[in-house]
């Protein structure tokens, strides 16, 4: 079974699909790999560094004749157009935002795995890439926010006086909030987080954050980890305690996702222009609109006083480690639906059922159809 690798098109993209670590241990699985050149560039991964493990780089249309390829982003249209009908494909697709890209696969019979999709269970912890990502962004936006901020996080005891820790305010204590809590106390800070979902109050925490705790959280719907339905009720118990908190706060990050919809805005205008002179809001939610209501995607802008970061894509700024997590959770998923001799699907497997979203002509996703037939 031949794998493909192609280059990342996505604006702001170094990720790839596949570091050559994991080209080897597929090599040693039985599998061939080919990778498009250049496709590694963004990590500081070369051809030759592919060649050495086993790959092949060949021209572009060799790639596209994989039996499977393989990416970060969701492949474009001209992309499927090159890939060869009856074949297979495994990337983020968040499928039931592209209904066009799905046409055209099933237009060829393409087999679409999406790594958004992979199921919250203990045995598909070694794919979980939204996990993998969420950690890194989670670090990298306490580091952004730092560099961005006109003072130090820790307490400092000087002869000239004393300087106090700064204040980090976190939304969300999903893996990224979490990994946030964990590196804003490595370098000091005072940290304080808040989620719809109580039972988190136990890991904050742990990692000596402080729960803020919002009236009415027992009623918030979770599903595969996300909030799935949130009252109007709870969202302004929530936003007076986010005002209250707001306005001390050194920095602030935000990570509030609603699965398949669109980003709840959890920090408004007037928010904003309560805070501290200098003080820093990074909007980890952006990609998917925002949790602050004036945040730009992909800009750092000063507004009111207040620098907003918007960086919808956070792991790519430490593309390798975020190129070797990837590749190992892609290659975990690959060898769990297929061998060297090609696919041996269970499509009632829970895994499998989780993550196909076409196949044979037809979108078989049953979330995505439930978004797509709304």
């Amino acid at each position: 079974m031949i794998v493909g690798v192609i280059k990342e098109t996505k604006e702001f993209e170094k990720r790839v699909a596949l570091s050559p670590d994991v080209v080897k241990l597929l090599i040693k699985k039985g599998f061939e790999v080919v990778i498009e050149s250049g496709a590694g560039s963004g990590s500081y991964f070369s051809d030759q560094d592919y060649v050495d493990a086993g790959a092949k780089v060949p021209g572009t249309a060799e790639v596209f004749a994989a039996d499977i390829l393989l990416k970060v982003n969701l492949f474009t249209l001209e992309e499927v157009a090159q890939m060869k009908s009856g074949g297979a494909c495994i990337s983020y697709m968040y499928a039931y935002q592209h209904p066009e890209v799905l046409e055209a696969m099933n237009a060829k019979s393409i087999s679409s795995f999406s790594m958004d999709a992979v199921p919250r269970i203990s045995r598909a912890q070694k794919m979980d890439a939204l996990s993998s990502q969420a950690n890194l962004a989670g670090y990298k936006s306490v580091i952004l926010g730092a560099n961005h901020l006109g003072k130090i996080f820790p307490l400092m005891m000087t002869a000239s006086g004393t300087i106090t820790p700064a204040k980090v305010l976190i939304f969300g204590a999903g893996v990224a909030g979490l990994q946030a809590i964990a590196t804003a106390k490595r370098l000091g800070a005072i940290v304080e987080c808040t989620d719809v979902r109580p039972e988190t109050k136990e890991q904050v925490e742990s990692l000596g954050g402080r729960f803020l705790t919002v009236e009415g959280a027992e009623g918030v719907k979770i599903e595969g980890g996300y909030a799935k339905e949130v009252s109007a009720e709870f969202l302004e118990k929530q936003q007076q305690l986010i005002r209250d908190k707001i306005k001390d706060a050194d920095l602030v990050i935000t990570t509030a996702l609603v699965m398949g919809k669109k980003s709840p805005i959890l920090v408004t205008e007037e928010m904003v222009k309560s805070m501290k002179n200098g003080s820093v809001i990074v909007d980890m939610a952006v990609e998917s609109g925002g949790n602050c209501a004036i945040s730009e995607k992909n800009k750092t802008v000063v507004k009111h006083g207040v620098t907003l970061i918007g960086e919808s894509n956070l792991p790519s700024l430490l593309p390798v480690n975020a190129s070797q997590l990837y590749a190992t959770n892609i290659s975990t998923l690959l060898l769990h639906l297929a061998s060297k001799d090609g696919f041996a699907l269970d499509l009632e497997e829970e895994i499998t059922k989780g993550v196909l979203i076409t196949h044979q002509g037809q979108t078989v996703h049953e979330f995505t159809k439930s978004i797509l037939n709304k």
